[in-house]
């Protein structure tokens, strides 16, 4: 078998990947099929990084606009709901064999490591996967964002992040079926025409430090691997 394209890999997912479109908290047959990609990429010997998201709980901007509560705190409880995925998710890789560690940005003592750069390398090196939690730990910022400065912070060969959708679209293909699917873009060309794949903050960065980004769906099964194998899935960002 050919050799995985990447060695250091930062995947993204977001928290409705780990249910069903539309579905709430998490949702055993998607978490599974996150955990067997993950693994299966594992094995293959790549240092595999994962920054997990929390929109299947709560999504801070939204609920601090909804309601009463000021946007710091919604942003705090949404770190909170990435833990709990991050903990799901270590489990089930574990139960298939794949040793992790979950770091988080904010303390939680009792149920993981708090985030140290070099502890975080080391763990790499010793074909342990991360599950980053927490985001940032700064309200205000999303994981997105977290993403790309773990990826920079790590030295990642690539940042992948798994969605719901093939790739980056010239419009939103649910509701115009004319959008169409780019499978090469800059970044430039995302920010000029604003289009939806990351927050600008997360974009900007990947493009200052240079770091390759593709988008994918996360829904089909093996795709994870076909990223990290070279194939052409998805969207490609690069500079």
């Amino acid at each position: 078998m050919a050799a995985p394209k990447y060695k250091r890999v930062l995947l993204k997912i977001s928290g409705e990947g780990f249910c069903h479109e539309g579905g709430f908290g998490l949702e055993g047959e998607d978490l599974a099929l996150i955990a067997r990609q993950c693994v299966e990429v594992a094995k293959m010997g790549v240092q595999l990084a994962i920054v997990v998201g929390g929109g299947n709980f709560i999504r801070g901007a939204t609920f601090a606009e909804d309601g009463q509560i000021p946007r710091a705190t919604a942003d705090y409880m949404g770190m909170l709901a990435t833990v709990i995925n991050a903990l799901a998710l270590q489990e089930t890789m574990e139960s298939l064999g794949q040793p992790t560690r979950v770091l988080s940005a904010i303390s939680v003592y009792s149920v993981c490591e708090p985030f140290i750069r070099r502890r975080a390398v080391r763990h790499l090196e010793k074909s342990r996967t991360i599950i980053l939690a927490a985001g940032t730990g700064n309200p205000f910022f999303t994981t997105d964002t977290c993403a790309a400065l773990r990826a920079t912070e790590i030295h990642a060969d690539v940042l992948l992040k798994a969605t719901k959708v093939d790739g980056i679209y010239s419009a939103d293909p649910k509701k115009d079926p004319s959008a169409k699917l780019y499978h090469d873009i800059t970044y430039e060309q995302v920010l000029k025409e604003q289009l939806k794949v990351m927050d600008r903050t997360a974009i900007t960065l990947s493009m200052e430090r240079q770091i390759p980004l593709v988008i994918f769906n996360l829904k089909k099964p093996g795709n994870i691997m076909r990223v990290v194998m070279g194939e052409d899935v998805g969207t490609r960002v690069h500079a």
